[in-house]
């Protein structure tokens, strides 16, 4: 049993391994047995700290994994949309586009180097920006005289967005694209790998991303000065003297030796990921689909969606049962659910912002349609089809 205490409180007993006792979690860590491999390496090596032998290997091994010149791995994802935004000398008074549909941590490194956030809205065959509300967003900011500085394309739970409709756009107005492939490693579009098509990707290894370090994320890109740049930036910008000199604001983003042993192990199994979360959606859908309520989200002609989180829509017109009455039924059999993301249009954080609908004035936007209706479930590599087929009959009997 675990104790946890805070300040001013008595010790209070945390039985943590109570509370996972038979949970069936949304998407857990999923060890492949070889990362004490390279954790023992790096022990063995004393090298722990941001640098060694492991954190070389592991940037080597995703840059060629993506098909980019070259990566820095990062304490973050987030950190990595930072530094993109920093590469691209954005600042403050400057705009940035990003999609609405995502985490907040896509936008939040926009309000981290001063610059205004522009949210564009989905479209239904991605659930990713909609080609036509970025259109209409970059129109309106020429007629202002205003172009974004950036474009933040995100691909949400593994679906890749529609690439070339977007970067022809960002393209035509000279606007350079960062790729927020948090949730899309092993995903590609048309061939490539999501992360590799726009001037800088980035990847997360949170704990419930499809590999994981525990923390940690990895920018990746062809332009290799801007990587080694952004290595600089993330090692507190030491400037190249025999002394500690800086000249410009750095931060303290590098990855762990360690963590990044756990990187390397997580990677070389990145396949084996993809192809068990396509099976869990696949025994989902071949169930749940004879539900007329219930729709799914779709993979577009072209692309392969690593089906990092399953995403049931539930159409209101069609059932009674919304997303939060399974959520909490769910819940009450120790079964983790998530609502699909909020908006960021929506969200207390970025009142006032200006956001552009795939749909015409007066009609939902996409995004918010699908915030409405939609549910992820449970969707882990590790996740057992004994498992998978308790959810599937205990949806049946909402459902039914």
């Amino acid at each position: 049993m675990n104790i946890r205490q805070n300040a001013g409180a008595s010790v209070v007993p945390f039985p943590v391994k109570e509370i996972a006792k038979n949970r069936i979690f949304l998407s857990a860590p999923h060890m492949t047995g070889n990362e004490q491999n390279y954790i023992g390496e790096a022990f063995e090596s004393n090298w722990i700290a941001p640098m060694g032998a492991n954190v070389n290997q592991f940037e080597a091994e995703m840059a060629a994994y993506a098909t980019t010149q070259a990566a820095a791995a990062l304490s973050s994802g987030t950190a990595a949309i930072h530094l993109a935004l920093q590469l691209l000398g954005i600042g403050k008074g400057d705009r940035v586009f990003c999609s609405s549909l995502t985490f907040v941590a896509s936008a939040n490194p926009i309000l981290y180097v001063g610059a205004e956030p522009v949210f564009i809205d989905s479209e239904e065959e991605t659930w990713n920006m909609s080609p036509w509300a970025l259109q209409k967003a970059f129109a309106a900011a020429e007629q202002e005289g205003k172009l974004p500085k950036a474009v933040v394309i995100v691909h949400i739970y593994g679906q890749s967005a529609r690439m070339d409709e977007l970067l022809a756009l960002c393209n035509h107005y000279g606007v350079p694209v960062v790729e927020d492939a948090a949730e899309s490693l092993g995903s590609t579009y048309k061939g490539k790998k999501t992360g590799s098509l726009g001037t800088y990707g980035i990847y997360s290894f949170n704990g419930n991303k499809i590999i994981t370090t525990s923390g940690g994320g990895m920018l990746v890109s062809n332009d290799r000065k801007g990587v080694a740049q952004a290595r600089f930036l993330a090692s507190q910008a030491k400037d190249d003297a025999a002394f500690y000199e800086h000249s410009r604001v750095g931060y303290n983003y590098r990855m762990s030796n360690v963590l990044a042993g756990i990187g390397r192990a997580q990677l070389e199994a990145i396949e084996l990921r993809v192809s068990a979360r396509r099976a869990v959606f696949g025994r989902y859908y071949s169930v749940l689909s004879k539900y007329e309520a219930v729709k799914f989200q779709p993979e577009l002609e072209g692309t392969r969606s690593n089906r990092w989180l399953t995403v049931m829509l539930l159409d209101p017109a069609k059932t009674d049962r919304s997303p939060d009455d399974i959520r909490e039924s769910l819940e009450s059999e120790n079964i983790e659910t998530r609502r699909v993301w909020k908006p960021l249009h929506l969200q207390p954080l970025f009142a006032g912002c200006k956001f552009y609908s795939h749909n015409p004035h007066g009609k939902t936007a996409v995004s918010e349609k699908l915030f409405a209706e939609g549910l992820c479930l449970p969707s882990g590599s590790d996740l057992q089809p004994e498992q998978q087929q308790r959810i599937i009959k205990l949806l049946e009997e909402i459902l039914d």
